[in-house]
């Protein structure tokens, strides 16, 4: 069992989001301390259910003892809601998991480096180009390549997005294969990539010590000041 990482959860949340200084914690201004309820049992089984997978420990008791989302790390936990009989994500970027692939293993690999060296190799100079609307039109049509590649749906197979930083930038909550559990960086949309997030002795954050570093976190600023 792990509720025992959420046991009391809820109360910090809501102490931190009624303190001086809890206006000041990171992304408090999107999600404004707000915790939905919780997902009933039977709930979280229709879910897994029309999902077709068993989500992680940590998550799953996260979304029966502490709300279905809200309130969490950068702009919030996005919440998980039933919408016309039918469960999702809902948030800026969630619909970028494709819910029919969630049962497939995540690939915890990028792109083919060949492939990446050669769609970088295409990339157009600006000074190749006598018109700048000719320019344009090539890297359009160049970023179309690139972003085919790096946000192809088989990148983020088995995993859900579950947090918004801003600009474009997520986190994801992987939820089958061999790295189930843990939550990765996606930073695709600065060129990079996706990376799994790692605590202070670098080990894979799972989904709990997520929640709670940036709780502890946040108290430290809503009740002491940044």
């Amino acid at each position: 069992m792990t509720d025992q990482w959420w046991t009391g959860v809820r109360e910090r949340v809501a102490a931190a989001g009624a303190a001086a200084a809890g206006g000041k914690v990171f992304g408090a201004l999107g999600h404004k301390w707000v915790l939905e309820e919780p997902l009933a049992p039977a709930e979280l089984a229709e879910l897994e259910t029309q999902t077709g997978v068993r989500l992680p420990e940590e998550y799953r008791d996260f979304l029966l003892h502490v709300g279905a989302g809200g309130a969490g790390p950068a702009y919030g936990v996005f919440p998980v809601r039933r919408v016309r009989d039918r469960w999702r994500w809902e948030g800026d970027g969630a619909d970028l998991a494709d819910l029919g692939r969630l049962a497939e293993p995540f690939p915890d690999h990028g792109p083919d480096p060949e492939v990446l060296k050669s769609l970088l190799s295409q990339c157009p100079e600006e000074e190749d180009f006598a018109d700048a609307e000719d320019f344009d039109e090539a890297m359009d049509a160049w970023e179309e390549k690139w972003a085919a590649v790096m946000f192809a749906p088989e990148r983020t197979a088995g995993a859900v997005a579950i947090c918004h930083l801003g600009c474009a930038l997520r986190e994801w909550l992987i939820v089958s294969g061999t790295r189930r559990g843990t939550v990765w960086s996606d930073h695709r949309a600065d060129g990079a990539g996706l990376a799994p997030l790692l605590d202070d002795d670098g080990t894979p954050l799972t989904f709990a010590r997520w929640y709670l570093r940036w709780l502890e976190e946040a108290e430290r600023t809503a009740l002491t000041g940044p």
